[in-house]
């Protein structure tokens, strides 16, 4: 058995055959081997566990902080997604000792 791999890219429509073949594989049965066993409720439970911790961690907190215009508009010529380049930029800044000591 070969595997396939598509990747769609969100704006082609996906076409009757690619339809076809979709259903079809999702009426196959799982089958289960040496290399992808079946987890077991304790396995699961942990990735559970695991899962929710991981997201706890990404979970982001919000922040007012006042900057200059300057800086604005700076972080605005960034584009989209200026303000995780921020968030980024400021845990590598506290993450570098030397950093934190030019800026107290």
């Amino acid at each position: 058995m070969a595997t396939v791999y598509y990747e769609l890219d969100g704006k082609s429509k996906l076409t009757r055959e690619e339809i076809k073949q979709i259903r079809a594989a999702a009426k196959r049965p799982i089958v289960f081997d040496e290399d992808c066993p079946e987890l077991t409720e304790e396995q699961l439970a942990e990735l559970g566990r695991l899962a929710r911790e991981r997201n706890k961690a990404r979970q982001k907190q919000v922040l007012t902080l006042r900057v200059s215009a300057a800086t604005m508009k700076k972080a605005k010529a960034l584009g989209k997604g200026y303000t995780g380049i921020l968030s980024r930029l400021l845990e590598m800044a506290l993450d570098d000792p030397e950093m934190i000591q030019k800026c107290l």
